[in-house]
């Protein structure tokens, strides 16, 4: 359990239904993620619940209101820095929701041993998302200039964000 009443948990089979009503209208909108507008819903599933992710479900008052899936941003000699992905049921945005998942992928990146959590394409536009991840200790440490092809604005900027996730001794 996290704060304000969000539990997040290791996604199931039977949390498909909910999962995808929550990516659905995200990946349709086609302004924060690089997946084709016209994902198929297995594929989006299979791709969210692929393997190196681990996909979890952030549940309120009995209802998944969001899903994250964390796992190793590369293999090999990446295989230490995490990445994570974070989608959002549009009437619980701004409610904690996106706060606790990402609190979760850290603490849950950190007990796995990953030593830092990267963050390869956040669409610069996303600014809820671009505030969010600042709030919670990620910094900008890449810009690709016109990365991302915005539905509506064009060429828009993609942001590399970082973190370390280990604990200096010095602190």
């Amino acid at each position: 359990m996290t704060g304000g009443g969000v539990e997040i948990r290791p996604a199931t089979a039977a949390d498909r239904d909910a999962i995808w009503a929550i990516l659905e209208p995200v990946y349709r909108a086609g302004e924060t993620y690089c997946i084709p507008r016209d994902i198929s819903r297995d594929d989006a599933l299979a791709d969210w619940f692929a393997k190196p992710f681990t996909a979890f479900v952030a549940v309120a008052d009995g209802r998944i209101l969001g899903t994250s899936h964390v796992g190793a941003n590369r293999p090999g000699g990446g295989s230490h820095v995490a990445n994570a992905s974070f989608a959002t049921q549009p009437d619980a945005r701004g409610k904690g929701i996106a706060r606790a998942l990402v609190e979760h992928a850290k603490s849950w990146a950190g007990s796995q041993g990953f030593a830092a959590m990267q963050f390869n394409f956040v669409v610069s536009t996303n600014a809820d998302a671009v505030h969010l991840w600042q709030k919670a200790g990620f910094a900008i440490v890449g810009r690709l200039p016109g990365a991302f092809l915005h539905p509506r604005l064009g060429p828009v900027d993609g942001l590399v964000m970082f973190q370390n996730l280990e604990v200096s001794d010095d602190a």
